[in-house]
């Protein structure tokens, strides 16, 4: 009984439950995005770390593991690490940001890289020949729609495009390192210096020996480098969806309010009528209430549905800017916070709605 009438009220106006579900579909999202966006940009820059083969990581002194611009280390500092117990090879690297954080460029020194972890796997052109050449990998070129032989203008030089790479390994776009080091003004010096060990099995052994040995700077295994790019430990990042959240309950809340509270006026008389029938308070405010879960349930499918298509315009547009994926986990959250400001939104209608006097409603124009 109770579903069916409230079936027929939202079929009754079939403009206004659609236009409730949009509205309510379009927090659910911008909270899947946003968390899309964090976990891609996050996994992203994990992949490219652990595709260098290395298996420690030295970052300069008062960095942290987000710090990936500038080049304040010594080079020097490579030739020695490589001389520490258990080090098979050492390599630096310089890092500069070209289009916000995430999109970045790496100077390295290519015969050090391919011994490290076999080098760039190609699917256009090659390996870099002269000095103006850079590599640009596959993310890169399904934004900017580059091909091999083509130039490209990046920190006010031309480049010409040696190779396209798969993606993973190092950076979206690659120089040699005395090139980069050159245009960013830190002739050698490098953003952080990687570590390849004899035996994997000795990397905490190698880790801790280093720290000891240079007290200053902040060293980690590869792993766990990897795993501190996670959204639990980027300063604001849990605040700032906490607000985006509270965004959507209150766009919720209001749209569900507006919605119900228009539906009941509209239905005095049919309130009136239940009421006269010896409805209950309860019963109405549920007819209500199921309502507001119905609109709220149909406006989280709504907004997965248009998450996926938000998914597709990224990585159609700008797949190396901002990397996206599906995070599926937050549906059900999305789904409940939508829930709560529907629900939220559909009590003082619901109750102004229970609160009728049946005589009163039925004389309603």
């Amino acid at each position: 009984m109770t579903g069916k009438l409230v079936l027929e009220n939202l079929k009754h106006k079939p403009m206004r439950s659609l236009l409730s579900i949009l509205l309510i579909g379009v927090p659910v999202t911008l909270i899947l995005c946003i968390v899309g966006l964090s976990h891609g940009m996050l996994e992203d820059s994990q992949q490219r770390t652990r595709g260098i083969g290395a298996d420690v990581v030295v970052r300069p002194k008062g960095s942290s593991f987000l710090s990936l611009s500038g080049a304040p280390m010594p080079q020097e500092m490579v030739n020695f690490l490589a001389k520490q117990p258990h080090v098979k090879q050492a390599m630096g690297a310089i890092n500069l940001g070209i289009d916000g954080v995430f999109l970045g460029a790496a100077g390295v020194d290519l015969k050090a890289f391919n011994e490290m972890n076999g080098g760039f796997r190609f699917v256009e052109g090659g390996p870099i020949q002269q000095p103006n050449e850079i590599l640009i990998d596959t993310f890169y070129n399904a934004q900017h729609h580059r091909h091999a032989g083509d130039i490209v203008n990046l920190f006010s030089h031309d480049w010409r495009v040696s190779g396209i790479t798969e993606s993973g390994k190092l950076a979206h776009i690659v120089f040699p390192l005395n090139v980069l080091q050159g245009v960013s003004g830190n002739p050698n010096h490098v953003s952080q210096i990687y570590l390849r060990l004899d035996d994997p099995r000795n990397t905490d052994a190698v880790v801790k020996y280093l720290k000891n040995l240079l007290e200053d700077y902040p060293i980690y295994s590869t792993e766990d480098f990897a795993s501190l790019l996670n959204v639990n430990n980027i300063p604001a990042l849990r605040e700032f969806l906490l607000v985006i959240m509270s965004i959507a309950v209150i766009i919720g809340f209001a749209v569900v309010c507006l919605s119900m509270y228009m539906a009941v006026l509209q239905r005095t008389r049919e309130i009136g009528i239940l009421k006269s029938l010896g409805a209950s308070k309860t019963f109405i405010l549920q007819i209500i209430l199921a309502e507001a879960v119905l609109l709220g349930i149909g406006g989280t499918v709504l907004g997965i549905v248009m998450s996926f298509g938000a998914y597709w315009l990224i990585q159609t547009l700008v797949p190396a800017s901002f990397p996206m994926v599906i995070v599926k986990s937050w549906w059900p959250i999305a789904g409940a916070i939508t829930l709560l400001g529907a629900i939220l939104g559909a009590l003082y209608p619901g109750l102004s709605a229970a609160r009728h006097d049946p005589i009163e409603a039925l004389s309603y124009e």
